[in-house]
């Protein structure tokens, strides 16, 4: 469609809606453009020839100048007069869509409605949050007390469980992480929880056997999925259907594998010599026992969700973790758009480093440990950190588990650190969800500040 067509498209409806029946707007203009035609009239015959002009109004008078002056007067007072009744209606249209039940409402009330709505509210901080399995979830649920602008960036490397049987049989990628965290971002959400959660057992179903282990949220959505058409048309329908506040989008629409470069101890040797080896499978990876020295993406050059490049370069706020560090967290970042995408942002991103060590991943993990291989992978696209203070080492967040301790304060840092409070009395090796978001909204306040931006988040109580 060209400039002009698209101009008149717009007149068009500009016009319709202005001139429809029932404003009594259509009476005052028809009256303005009658005066408008009896001023022009009069100009004309101004500069017409007299003598026709003579002939024609006033064949008997020795002069044509008093029919002029009347025309002109004339057709002055009616331009002045519509103007004065249209202006009139037109208020009274404003005064009946500000306040339609009220016979008489203030004017000053009335002005005051219409500069509020000429200077639209504050829009809501836009979150962009990535990670998987467990620790996304807590996260989600701090922080939809204070914005319902959030974007849930999940992997699509999980293998394993329902969500493996899932992707192997069906092609589809897995729904397992889709599903936690639309449960999370539901308004319903204790109940969501419940239901999305719940596994088949063998019993369950008498004769089909194939319904064991699997959850009943990685069915909904993979039903939604083959009803949509497509793996994120289902997330997004499943979304509305659940109310979710907020987008859950995958990272990538590729199928990818995870796998990891592992050191692990030589059998025989007594831990003095270690075997380099690569481990495929996200599920594998934490089985394999030995040190993780990196994890890559297999095939590598995978492309990243649309959706997902835009969220991050619209982000006001760009949060990763908590969550499994190299199964959860890693594989989103090493996807190169997202990462390039999150360098190029504006925003300020906050790594949220775990309250403890996972086995098999980061055993005997430091929050500068995290930080070390968040270089290592993904360059220095977070270097501000926000971590957890309140630890006990006498008492481990589980049994045989490991707090992640901060640095000591001799300690050389190459990244900016954040810490608090942020574990849950219940579970205390999983972030109190109220406890972490509180504490973000406080480093993005800070940040934005010393950004030379005031933020309206400082001091900001949660939403009811």
């Amino acid at each position: 469609m060209t400039n002009r067509r698209i101009f008149f498209t717009k007149l068009k409806i500009a016009l319709g809606q202005a001139l429809r029946p029932g404003l009594g707007v259509k009476r005052w203009l028809l009256l303005m453009l009658i005066g408008t035609l009896l001023i022009g009239f009069s100009l004309a015959l101004m500069l017409a020839a007299r003598g026709f002009a003579a002939w024609l109004f006033l064949w008997r008078s020795p002069s044509i100048w008093p029919v002029i002056g009347f025309l002109f007067i004339g057709g002055g007072l009616l331009v002045a007069g519509g103007f004065l009744a249209l202006n009139r209606t037109l208020i009274d249209v404003a005064v009946r869509t500000v306040a339609p039940d009220t016979p008489r409402p203030d004017n000053r009330e009335v002005v005051k409605t219409l500069l509020a709505r000429s200077h639209p509210p504050e829009m809501p901080l836009k979150i962009v949050a990535i990670g998987g399995g467990t620790g996304m979830p807590q996260l989600l649920r701090g922080l939809r007390a204070y914005t319902d602008d959030i974007t849930a960036i999940v992997t699509v490397a999980d293998d394993g469980g329902s969500s493996g049987r899932l992707r192997r049989q069906m092609g589809m990628l897995p729904p397992g992480d889709f599903r936690n965290n639309i449960a999370a971002l539901s308004e319903a959400e204790e109940l969501m929880t419940r239901l999305f959660q719940y596994r088949f057992a063998a019993g369950d179903v008498a004769g089909i056997s194939e319904l064991a282990g699997h959850s009943f949220g990685n069915l909904f959505i993979a039903t939604m999925a083959a009803v949509s058409g497509s793996f994120e048309a289902g997330i997004a329908e499943s979304s509305r259907v659940l109310a979710v506040r907020g987008r859950i989008l995958p990272s990538t629409l590729e199928h990818v594998t995870l796998c990891a470069e592992i050191a692990r101890p030589l059998s025989g040797e007594g831990g003095a010599r270690e075997e380099w080896i690569i481990v495929e499978g996200e599920s594998n990876i934490p089985e394999a026992g030995g040190r993780i020295l990196r994890v890559f993406l297999k095939p590598d050059a995978v492309r990243a969700y649309p959706a997902v490049v835009q969220a991050i370069l619209q982000a006001d706020l760009i949060v990763a973790g908590p969550g499994s560090f190299f199964t959860s967290v890693m594989p989103n970042l090493l996807v190169p758009e997202v990462r390039d995408a999150i360098a190029a942002a504006s925003a300020p991103s906050i790594y949220v480093c775990n309250v403890a060590t996972q086995p098999g991943e980061t055993d005997d993990f430091t929050v500068s440990d995290h930080m070390r291989h968040m270089r290592l992978h993904a360059g220095n696209i977070f270097t501000t950190v926000l971590a957890n203070n309140a630890y006990d080492s006498e008492r481990p967040p589980y049994p045989g588990g490991q707090w992640v301790t901060l640095p000591g304060a001799e300690e050389p840092l190459a990244y900016r650190l954040f810490s608090a409070d942020l574990i849950s009395e219940r579970f205390p090796s999983h972030h109190d969800p109220a406890k972490v978001a509180a504490r973000l909204m406080e480093v993005y306040a800070r940040l934005q500040k010393e950004g030379g931006a005031e933020s309206s988040l400082a001091g900001k109580e949660p939403r009811a």
